[in-house]
């Protein structure tokens, strides 16, 4: 009974049947048979796709055929499934049928004895897609898809595919083949060959050298790919595996491009681990049998749309007031901002890029700078902007470094090469960035996104390592003045603690206050207890019209389909415009006598072009007239220039006012008296005419001064010193 139980493990002869497996051993050669005749035979439309297509890689020396899985499911089912199930198996096989329709296309009639070079076959598949932490041991050997985005290129490494060795001593050589992936070979311990009659066979124990002028060699590289920002759960940390791409797949993706790999899911022994006890330990790794680049960075299929969506969505471009409602769509929770709301809106859209015939390239993107007062919901609209944009990454400027944000150089631990990681800027290429805390970054972590936001590329020079990646994003960032609140007192230059050189590169600066005005007041406080009691919001019923998905896909639909231009009669109101603007700026640089903080530039200039383009394509239309430069020039004095002017007529009256009736009350109070703030105000307000707000900064300013004590919660006012 024991000896029954325990099996296989009993030093017992077996026996089995013989016959059946002469079948099986003709079952590869039947396989291939019937993927050749797949190859050759397949037809879409009256055309042997496959057939034409390997005539035509093969004559330009492309050894390279991709096959659709669906279309071979349609053809044989149970073939595509053995090859779905196996692959490591039948992509050989298939290899090998390719290869021999090759050679019968060059060399038609003749038989198999002329050397022809190995085909490669890449697969396309459209199954269901996987994420890279839901791969698990159950995937192990089949053919899978991810999504992701690539953040490391090894530099190529050659792999040998056949080894030639020479025995040392009797010097016979051989040829061993090697299977694919990341796994090494064992060279065999002992010589085989027959010695010659009559002499003795004395090779040494591991006799074997290779010979690697006579080896076969293929092109490896090794790409670390991640999770894209937008599908890694909160408080998780993004995942990353390996992928191995060899021949005709190398050197076809650099760090920052969004992809969907096509590969087998295998394992490797990391040399590393070895002596830590972990006999059957194994790493997993992707081999990339097909690499699917998203050329506008749409890893999920984004830019595949219905016929009935298409209709959608230009029924819903037909509406005369969508550009309101998606503005009230945007964050529809937080109450008024419309401009800024307006402008976010332009930002999703952006303009048209332009790519000179010098091969000068100007953005589209639209940069957007909002700066105001804490408790604005700034960095509400950030969160909204992050879910609403197709591709996007939410960073805090005082968790961001100037490597985080751009690129940062690491060094491989197998290879100790140094290869490159992209940051945020990279991560969101064809997207939008959203940079919360945008003052509390360190000076050089904000210069390093200087050149992102103008020329569009992030530049890299160090570990000698010398490249440029591509960051092809819109920046949204916010920020608080200086002194935390902003100070009506102080220009704006005062209360912006930025370069002029980071300013220029914003195309809408928002300065938002929180002013106190009590009908104002009194909206936002129904607005906010509304929300927290989940009623309906009477003032607004345009909450969310459009929904989140919605409002997702018709971005991405008129990013893919619609890039207007401008006609020439708004070209010139835009250009008249701009110089009258300039002029302005001029004059309000005289009267105040110094330069402004917040420069106008041609930059500007190109600026008002792209909110004039982004506002013509949230209709899809296909060029951006006087209607539409009216509203960019509105945006633009309600943004940037209204910034500017801040620091104009209004803020000198009030520092004057501030002076006189501090003047005045140094000789209405002689030191050591005492007088009630009623009393002032019916003097100075409802007597002279001075305004409130005047009156209580002039106290606020002698009181710091020491001038003054106010005492009685503020209502008696004592002149303490000089």
């Amino acid at each position: 009974m024991a000896n029954a139980a325990s099996g296989w493990d009993q030093s017992a002869v077996y026996y089995t049947h013989v016959l059946p497996a002469e079948e099986h051993e003709n079952a590869p050669r039947e396989l291939e048979r019937s993927f050749e005749t797949f190859i050759q035979e397949f037809r879409l439309d009256k055309s042997y796709i496959y057939r034409d297509q390997l005539r035509e890689n093969v004559l330009v020396k492309q050894y390279v055929l991709e096959v659709d899985v669906g279309h071979l499911i349609g053809y044989n089912e149970d073939l595509a499934h053995v090859l779905v199930n196996e692959p490591a198996d039948m992509l050989p096989l298939l290899e090998s049928a390719v290869k021999r329709c090759a050679r019968r296309i060059i060399y038609p009639g003749s038989d198999d004895s002329k050397v022809f070079p190995d085909c490669q076959v890449t697969l396309k598949s459209e199954s269901n897609l996987i994420a890279i932490r839901d791969l698990n041991a159950s995937y192990i050997s089949k053919l899978i898809r991810i999504p992701g985005i690539v953040i490391g290129a090894s530099t190529l490494s050659s792999k040998a595919t056949h080894l030639n060795i020479m025995c040392k001593a009797c010097k016979n050589t051989k040829n061993i083949a090697i299977s694919g992936g990341f796994s090494g070979i064992a060279l065999p311990r002992t010589c085989d060959s027959v010695p010659p009659l009559g002499s003795e066979k004395d090779c040494p124990m591991d006799p074997f050298v290779i010979i690697h002028d006579k080896c076969t060699f293929i092109d490896q590289q090794v790409l670390k790919v991640q999770e894209a920002p937008d599908m890694v759960p909160v408080g998780e940390l993004p995942r990353h595996i390996l992928v191995s791409a060899d021949r005709y797949l190398t050197n076809k993706v650099v760090p920052g491009t969004r992809c969907t790999i096509t590969g087998i899911y295998s394992i490797y022994q990391n040399k590393q681990v070895k002596g830590a006890g972990a006999v059957a330990i194994r790493n997993p790794y992707v081999r990339v049998v097909g690499l699917q680049v998203e050329r506008d960075g749409n890893a999920k299929g984004m830019n595949i749309f219905s016929d009935e969506e298409e209709e959608e969505f230009l029924q819903l471009s037909r509406n005369p007031n969508l550009y309101e409602m998606f503005a009230n769509s945007i964050g529809p929770s937080i109450y008024g901002n419309e401009d800024i709301k307006k402008a976010i809106a332009c930002l999703l859209f952006g303009g048209s890029k332009k790519i000179l015939p010098d091969g000068m390239k100007l953005r589209g993107d639209i940069n957007v700078l909002l700066l105001g007062d804490p408790g604005t919901a700034k960095s509400q609209l950030l969160k909204f902007v992050e879910k609403v944009a197709p591709i996007s990454v939410y960073t805090s400027g005082k968790g961001s470094s100037a490597a985080g944000l751009t690129a940062s150089v690491q060094r491989d631990a197998q290879s100790r090469e140094f290869y490159l990681e992209g940051g945020a800027m990279v991560l969101a290429d064809g997207g939008v960035v959203c940079i919360d805390e945008f003052d509390k970054m360190r000076d050089e972590d904000r210069v390093a996104i200087h050149e992102a936001m103008e020329q569009q590329t992030i530049s890299i020079a160090k570990a000698g390592i010398t490249t440029i990646l591509n960051s092809r994003t819109s920046v949204l960032a916010a920020a608080n003045p200086i002194f935390g609140r902003y100070d009506d007192m102080k220009t704006p230059g005062e209360n912006i603690d930025f370069q002029t050189t980071i300013l220029s590169r914003f195309d809408m600066i928002f300065i938002v206050k929180d002013e106190h005005n009590e009908n104002r007041d009194k909206s936002i406080a129904r607005h906010v207890m509304n929300i927290h009691m989940n009623r309906a919001i009477p003032e607004n019923q345009a909450v969310g019209e459009i929904p989140i998905e919605k409002m997702k896909r018709y971005i991405t639909y008129c990013k893919a389909k619609c890039a207007p231009r401008l006609t020439p009669e708004a070209a010139e109101k835009l250009s008249s415009h701009f110089v009258a603007i300039r002029k302005q700026i001029h004059q309000v640089e005289r009267d105040s006598n110094e330069r402004s903080s917040i420069p106008i530039t041609v930059r500007q200039l190109e600026a008002i072009v792209r909110i004039t383009e982004s506002l013509a394509k949230m209709t899809l239309s296909p060029v951006a007239d006087e209607e539409h430069v009216d509203e960019a020039i509105r945006l633009f004095l309600a943004s940037t220039m209204d910034a500017v002017s801040n620091q104009g007529a209004s803020r000198q009256e009030l520092v004057e006012e501030v002076t006189k009736i501090e003047a005045e009350l140094r000789r209405r109070l002689p030191i050591g008296w005492k007088t009630s703030m009623a009393h002032l105000t019916r003097e100075f307000v409802n007597g002279r005419g001075y305004s409130q707000h005047a009156l209580e900064r002039a106290l606020q300013i002698m009181e710091r001064r020491e001038t003054i004590q106010l005492s009685n919660q503020r209502r008696t006012i004592f002149r303490s010193g000089v």
